[in-house]
């Protein structure tokens, strides 16, 4: 570990204590990058506050949970945006679509995030990666592999639960299921899990840990870093009680391999201060700074020479599928109308 990474490790406690938008700065600046971000602050300070050392560069965040896009084509040539960080490959394909983003070419990129997690014109890339798991009861759910197509499968009727099918985590599983089966095939899967659910889709991903805890269900669909963040959660410690009743079932590990999704960044289009937004990104594909990524919000680094944290590790070793993210971003229109024409969200008994 660097010395930058133990000094941020150990500061993180802290890191509550600073403001939402404007992040620390280093005495001798070199520059100033600003960030839209729709990750929550705390999560990105320890990477800006590293950045900052190394090189003296300053970094403002702009915290917008909604509208991201819509903020920077509003503001058009005037904006201030230079990096733009999100999460889900809907939304990163989204800010491309609205036309907010400029192609970048960088070796140092390039070499650092594989290709699966960037896209082919150079307007976004994977910063990290999270996988769409099952949380399967430690005590009703005797089986330690599974697969996403057994979700389907009559044995699991009323052992269900999961969040709204329109939630973007959602539409990206969906999506890629039709990328690997076509839509007819994927569309008759979806009609099974349906069936199998033991309750109306609600809550988010914590909230099918809660429903496995308290026995409504056995599986549950969950991003993994959010075991983390239930197992560390100490101002809500019953979250600890739902994650100690659950394990972590990385679908198809042995075979074509977990679905993941991811953190990303992108250069916006009017950038005022390239060079230094270049070199954000540059950094943020660096192993170091994956690793502090990773540590702080429980995710798996894309570079395969950055180390996972501990605790994620315990989990097991995830194996990704390895199809592009862009071209499972491109059925996430067809995912989004199958769900609702199956009529995932009504529940089991419609």
């Amino acid at each position: 570990m660097s010395n930058i990474q133990a000094k941020l490790k150990a500061g993180l406690a802290a890191l509550a204590l600073t403001g939402p938008f404007l992040l620390p700065q280093a005495a001798q600046a070199e520059g100033t990058v600003n960030i839209y971000s729709q990750r929550q602050p705390f999560l990105i300070e320890p990477l800006l506050d590293a950045f900052t050392e190394e090189t003296g560069i300053e970094t403002e965040v702009l915290f917008l949970k909604d509208g991201l896009p819509e903020r920077i084509a509003a503001e058009g040539e005037n904006s201030p945006a230079d990096v733009i960080l999100t999460v889900d490959i809907g939304r990163l394909v989204g800010v491309v679509e609205e036309g907010v983003t400029q192609p970048i070419e960088s070796e140092a990129i390039n070499a650092g995030i594989p290709e699966q997690y960037r896209d082919p014109e150079g307007h976004w890339f994977g910063v990290t990666t999270r996988g769409r798991v099952i949380y399967a009861s430690k005590d009703r759910v005797e089986q330690d592999t599974i697969t996403y197509e057994e979700l389907a499968d009559p044995k699991w009727e009323g052992k269900i639960c999961m969040r709204s099918g329109q939630h973007m985590y959602n539409i990206a599983l969906f999506a890629s299921m039709i990328a690997h089966h076509g839509e007819a095939e994927a569309e008759e899967w979806m009609k099974g899990l349906k069936t199998n659910l033991a309750r109306k889709p609600s809550g988010n991903d914590r909230g099918q840990a809660q429903a496995i805890y308290a026995g409504e269900c056995d599986l549950g669909l969950g991003n993994t870093y959010y075991v983390g963040k239930m197992m560390t959660n100490d101002k809500e410690p019953e979250q600890k009680e739902w994650a100690d009743a659950i394990k972590v079932l990385f679908p198809n590990n042995d075979a074509r391999g977990t679905h993941v999704n991811v953190s990303g960044m992108a250069l916006a289009k009017h950038a005022p201060n390239k060079e230094n937004a270049v070199k954000l990104m540059e950094f943020l594909a660096s192993p170091e700074a994956q690793a502090i990524y990773a540590e702080v919000n429980f995710e798996y680094p894309v570079r395969e020479d950055a180390e996972v944290s501990d605790l994620v590790a315990s989990w097991g070793e995830i194996h990704p599928d390895d199809l592009p993210l862009a071209e499972i971003a491109k059925h996430r229109k067809a995912a989004s109308e199958m769900v609702d024409r199956v009529g995932l969200d009504e529940g089991p008994e419609s």
